[in-house]
């Protein structure tokens, strides 16, 4: 079972790159315009991982965050992945119920690396090539 990722991003160009970084790891990668449609697509397609941003048009993606967890059960490994670094942003993103945070700009290699241990974290077997 390959393991399904959605990439929330209001940025066209970082979506594709993270599509073609995880897809050549091995996941299947769905991808999201902004919080609203990350929400709706997480709820429909079930996903292993959201990789959420957060500063997006219709819903931020703390709140985004918020709802994806109390929504669904069980809910996904959630990792930010935005320029907010700083300190405050960090702590309200894992206060919101985000495992991870991940500051922009990004290595493809981090990324995949964070994902994977995120999900051994969790217990999920995880199949995919390096």
């Amino acid at each position: 079972m390959t393991t399904k990722v959605l990439a929330v991003d209001d940025a066209p160009d970082v979506r594709r790159l993270i599509q073609i970084k995880l897809k050549k790891a091995g996941f299947e990668v769905l991808t999201a315009v902004d919080g609203q449609d990350g929400v709706e697509k997480a709820l429909a397609e079930k996903p292993d991982v959201v990789l959420m941003d957060v500063m997006m048009p219709r819903m931020d993606g703390y709140t985004a965050v918020t709802t994806i967890k109390a929504e669904m059960d069980p809910a996904p490994i959630i990792l930010m992945l935005t320029a907010k670094g700083q300190e405050e942003d960090v702590i309200e993103g894992l206060s919101g119920g985000a495992d991870d945070y991940i500051i922009k700009p990004f290595a493809p290699r981090e990324l995949i690396s964070r994902v994977k241990v995120a999900l051994i974290k969790a217990g999920k077997q995880i199949d995919i090539e390096d």
